[in-house]
C-alpha cells in the first residue's frame, strides 16, 4: 500500500512547491502521480504544448460514466513585492489559522482530496471518483480547457464536477464571468511644446480609460437583477498602462490592459461593444486629422464563463448534502466551473477558505475550514459507500 498523509500533511507537501502561474507545476505533478501510483492508480497526465506544465486526471473506482470530479487548480500567484511575515511556501500555523501561498486559494482542497484518496480506494464504490488538478488558472483558466476536451473526447463522461475554490464551503452556484483586453494606441511623436503637432498616445488611453469608468457607472445604475451579488453589478476596470519615453516627448505608444466581470445572463459583448464603437467613432478620426497613422488596436485576452445557476442540478444538490446546507450563494469572483458548465458538465463550487484571504501577503486558511472540508470528504466517502 501506498504512502498516507492527513490532509494537514498533504496540505504542508503542496503548497512547499512554487507553481507561481509563470513557472512550472510539474514538481508537484510529478509527486502527486508517484503518490497516486503507489496506492495502484493510474493518473493521466495532460501536458501543455511546451512540456513544461501538467493537468493530472485520475479515476478512483470502475472506469464508467457518472463518475463524481474533484476539481482544483495548482498554481498561484505570485508573492513578488508582498511583506511576508514568514516563507510563503512553508506553512505556519498562528492563532487558528494557517499561513502559506495557496494554503487558502486553493492547495487545500486538492490536498484534502488527495489525502481521502485511501478512503475513497477503500468505498469500493460503483461510482467513480475523479480528480483534476489544472494549471494557470490563474491567469485565464488556460489548464482546464484541455483537461476538459481529454475527458470529453477519451474518457468516461462524468456526471456532476465540484470546483474547490475557497467558499467558506458555502454553496456557490452562480458566479460572473470575465472578460479581459488590451488596448494599444498609437499616436505620432512631437516636442511637447507642440502638442498640435503630434498625437500623445498617452493622454488618448487616458481618455479612453476614462470611458471605461464611464461604463462602469453606466453598469453601477443597471445593477443587478437578481440581487445575489456583491458587488451587485457588473465591474468594470484597467490597472495595468504603460507608455511614452520622456516627459517633452508626446508619447507614440501606450498600452493598457483592462477588463469586465460580468453577470451571469448578462450580454457578455455590451460592454466591449461599446468601447470599440467609441473608439472608432469618437476618438480615432480626430487623431487621424492629425496623424493618419494613428490607431486603437484592442485585443481580446482570457474569456472565463459565468457560472449560471441551473434548475434541479445534481451538483447543487450533492454538494447540498454533504455540507447540510440548504441554501446556494452568489460570488464574483470566476473560477473554471463556467468552463465545465459550458461543455454540459453540471457543477457547482464549494470548498475551504475565504477568497478575502487569495492574493494577499500572508495568505490563510482558518484551521476549521480544514475541519469542515475534511468532514465534507468524509461525507463523499461516506455517500459513495452506501
Amino acid at each position: 500500500m501506498g504512502t498516507s498523509y492527513t490532509p494537514r500533511e498533504m496540505i504542508d507537501r503542496l503548497v512547499s512547491f512554487d507553481t507561481t502561474s509563470r513557472d512550472s507545476n510539474l514538481g508537484l505533478i510529478e509527486f502527486v502521480a508517484d503518490y497516486l501510483k503507489g496506492h495502484g492508480l493510474e493518473p493521466l497526465l495532460i501536458p501543455n504544448s511546451k512540456g513544461t506544465k501538467a493537468n493530472l486526471y485520475v479515476t478512483i473506482g470502475p472506469d464508467t460514466p457518472g463518475g463524481i470530479v474533484l476539481s482544483g487548480h495548482t498554481d498561484v500567484v505570485p508573492v513578488d513585492g508582498q511583506p511576508w511575515t514568514s516563507d510563503p511556501f512553508k506553512t505556519v500555523v498562528r492563532d487558528g489559522k494557517l499561513y502559506g501561498r495557496g494554503t487558502c486559494d486553493m492547495k487545500s482542497f486538492c490536498a484534502i482530496a488527495l489525502a481521502f484518496v485511501p478512503r475513497f480506494i477503500a468505498a469500493r464504490s460503483k461510482t467513480p471518483i475523479h480528480i483534476a488538478l489544472s494549471y494557470d488558472e490563474e491567469i485565464g483558466c488556460l489548464g482546464v480547457r484541455p483537461m476538459i476536451a481529454k475527458v470529453l473526447a477519451d474518457l468516461p463522461r462524468p456526471r456532476l464536477v465540484v470546483i474547490g475554490e475557497p467558499s467558506d464551503m458555502q454553496v456557490v452556484n452562480a458566479h460572473k464571468g470575465i472578460r479581459a483586453f488590451t488596448t494599444t494606441v498609437t499616436g505620432k511623436e512631437a516636442h511637447s511644446s507642440h502638442t498640435d503637432k503630434g498625437v500623445n498616445a498617452v493622454m488618448v488611453a487616458a481618455e479612453l480609460i476614462t470611458f471605461i469608468e464611464t461604463l462602469a457607472e453606466d453598469m453601477r445604475r443597471k445593477g443587478d437583477p437578481s440581487h445575489r451579488f456583491d458587488p451587485p453589478y457588473t465591474t468594470v476596470q484597467s490597472s495595468v498602462i504603460e507608455g511614452g519615453t520622456a516627459l517633452n516627448i508626446l508619447a507614440r505608444e501606450c498600452t493598457f490592459r483592462w477588463e469586465y466581470r460580468s453577470l451571469p445572463g448578462s450580454d457578455e459583448e455590451e460592454i466591449a461593444e461599446r468601447f470599440q464603437r467609441h473608439a472608432r467613432e469618437a476618438i480615432l478620426p480626430r487623431l487621424r486629422r492629425v496623424a493618419p497613422e494613428a490607431d486603437i488596436v484592442t485585443t481580446a485576452g482570457a474569456r472565463v464563463p459565468p457560472l449560471k445557476p441551473a434548475v434541479d442540478c445534481p451538483a447543487e444538490a450533492l454538494a447540498r448534502q454533504l455540507t447540510g446546507r440548504n441554501s446556494s450563494e452568489a460570488v464574483s469572483y470566476g473560477t473554471e466551473a463556467g468552463l465545465f458548465q459550458e461543455a454540459g458538465i453540471p457543477t457547482v463550487v464549494c470548498g475551504p477558505g475565504s477568497i478575502l484571504q487569495a492574493h494577499k501577503p500572508d495568505e490563510f486558511i482558518a484551521l476549521e475550514q480544514i475541519d469542515l472540508c475534511t468532514q465534507f470528504m468524509q461525507r463523499l466517502a461516506d455517500h459513495i459507500a452506501a
